[in-house]
């Protein structure tokens, strides 16, 4: 049932919990494998998980991190890739809540249309 919304939750693990530092160790090392070349720091959250694990949004930074990876995979230049990360991008809210953030789904639809 992936994206159900009536069955998500969060893990309730806490910081302190060796499951969940497990957890996160295994993603980086999952990020570090789909792109070896690249040791830059992976953004938190690439290797954490929501409350709900739905959110369509990803940082910046994040999506930033990506660019490399996906403008290789998808045939494109990370010029364009970076100008759709920018399309999709959204401010803070009414300018002062929140930080910037990318619609992973907007993004992910400009790029099929870039083919």
């Amino acid at each position: 049932m992936p994206n159900n919304g009536a069955v998500s939750s969060g893990s309730n693990l806490g910081p302190l919990n060796p499951a969940l530092a497990a957890a996160v160790e295994s993603r980086v090392a999952a990020m570090r494998a789909a792109d070896p070349g690249d040791t830059r720091p992976v953004p938190v959250d690439l290797v954490t998980a929501s409350g709900s694990g739905l959110d369509p949004h990803i940082s910046v930074a994040a999506a930033e991190f990506q660019v490399p990876r996906v403008a290789r995979e998808r045939g494109l230049s990370e010029a364009q890739v970076r100008e759709q990360v920018r399309a999709a991008t959204a401010g803070r809210t009414l300018g002062i809540l929140g930080e910037p953030r990318v619609n992973v789904l907007e993004l992910n639809l400009a790029l099929d249309a870039e083919r």
